[in-house]
């Protein structure tokens, strides 16, 4: 999937996914789960697997972490202080230069987003380190919502919030399914590849529309 171009529409907000985008890790569960085995020792593939299962109920604010916690815990055998978790939220790789990239936008008077499936509790732990608020004008979280992008509505909630049509923004996902549902709304869409990390490749795209990094 490519970037629909639309040269001359007045791009009023640019659309950032969190995991994969605003992060070097492909997903917010990879993060947690390279942490936890690097501190803990345990096996990587153990952990993520248990973890998994709690994934669509955080994510969506059926429950936390510290609820689960225990049971996790039980499953893999292991009593792992929820501290431990919480420092793998403070120590989510952020992207630099991509958050270079979004105050730069912002800065040009063009509003910034950010629209995330991801837990409630692990963003505020992430927002209260890296301060992304300050650069983002809206943060839609799935886990504060209670649906995320394979729902129209966390889209129609951010263009509102911003006072923008849809047509007037670009969303930049790392998953392509993520970009289904915005395509057919009528937001610009683009594929970031999250191994190759091409910067360049995403400023040549924000070019297109007129906003140059």
């Amino acid at each position: 999937m490519v970037c629909t171009t639309k040269i001359g529409f007045n791009i009023k907000a640019v659309l950032f996914d969190f995991d994969g985008v605003m992060t070097t890790d492909k997903s917010g569960t990879e993060s947690i789960s390279n942490y936890i085995s690097n501190k803990t020792g345990i096996e990587k593939n153990i952990f993520e697997n248990e973890y998994r299962k709690y994934n669509y109920d955080l994510s969506n604010g059926k429950t936390t972490h510290l609820e689960i916690w225990d049971s996790l815990c039980k499953n893999i055998g292991i009593k792992i202080p929820i501290e431990v978790l919480y420092d793998s939220f403070y120590n989510t790789p952020i992207d630099n230069e991509m958050h270079k990239i979004v105050s730069n936008i912002k800065n040009q008077n063009i509003k910034t987003g950010l629209i995330t499936d991801n837990k409630a509790d692990r963003m505020n732990y992430i927002n209260e380190k890296f301060e992304i608020n300050k650069i983002f004008d809206i943060m839609a979280v799935s886990g504060v919502l209670g649906y995320g992008k394979e729902s129209e509505k966390i889209f129609e909630i951010t263009l509102k919030k911003l006072e923008i049509k849809p047509e007037e923004s670009i969303f930049i996902d790392n998953q392509e399914r993520n970009l289904i549902i915005p395509a057919r709304m009528g937001i610009n869409i683009f594929y970031y590849n999250d191994k190759e990390r091409n910067i360049i490749n995403l400023k040549s795209k924000l070019k297109d529309y007129g906003i140059i990094i």
